[in-house]
């Protein structure tokens, strides 16, 4: 079960600039909602309210009973990001933007038998068969064992939660109809509708 969903946000430095937010110099950790994580599911409902929902393709990691990683996935951290935007301007908490309903779809995991072999992978998100996100792990602002070691150190990691290491640049608006598809390359692949 998924308790909690540690992301990591600006983990990539090209993302953050597109945002135009600065570059951390430490971790930049908030919550998802467990109970807005998809497991392998074909299709994203979009929340009716939403007018601006926008794609973060991540790895994921999951920590097992003695909080090591012992599986991964993806996971598109959906954000709302015209009520981002609006809260954020008026210093209120944005948890609306990231948290609703189906928030986080995931792929199906895979078996990760030592964390060193995350760190050069090739992640590729594409819209109705046109690339929009494409990075590599290896250019992480932080490394997996950082994250890993920082959210165990700072935060009540339980068994069974996620952690979700960030997104290269590319993100963007994803509407009715469009058709995604993530990969992340040697690894796995998952398609969604978008409802």
């Amino acid at each position: 079960m998924i308790q909690n969903i540690w992301c990591v946000g600006r983990n990539y430095a090209e993302h953050a600039k597109e945002l135009g937010n600065e570059v951390p110099t430490e971790p930049l950790i908030f919550l998802k909602a467990g109970s807005c994580a998809t497991l392998a599911a074909k299709e994203i409902h979009l929340p009716e309210w939403g007018t601006d929902v926008h794609h973060e393709m991540e790895l994921a990691l999951q920590f097992d009973e003695n909080l090591q990683i012992d599986e991964a996935c993806i996971a598109l951290d959906l954000t709302e990001r015209a009520k981002q935007s609006q809260l954020k301007a008026k210093g209120h908490p944005w948890t609306l933007a990231k948290s609703f309903k189906e928030a986080c779809p995931l792929s199906s995991f895979f078996p990760v038998n030592d964390i060193e072999e995350l760190a050069n992978l090739n992640l590729i998100f594409t819209v109705n068969g046109k690339i929009r996100q494409q990075g590599n792990t290896n250019q992480m602002i932080f490394t997996i064992p950082q994250l890993v070691d920082f959210v165990r150190q700072h935060f009540p990691v339980m068994p069974g939660d996620l952690l979700l290491t960030g997104t290269p640049s590319g993100v963007g608006p994803l509407k009715r109809g469009d058709t995604v598809e993530a990969e992340i390359v040697g690894k796995i692949t998952h398609k969604w509708a978008i409802k």
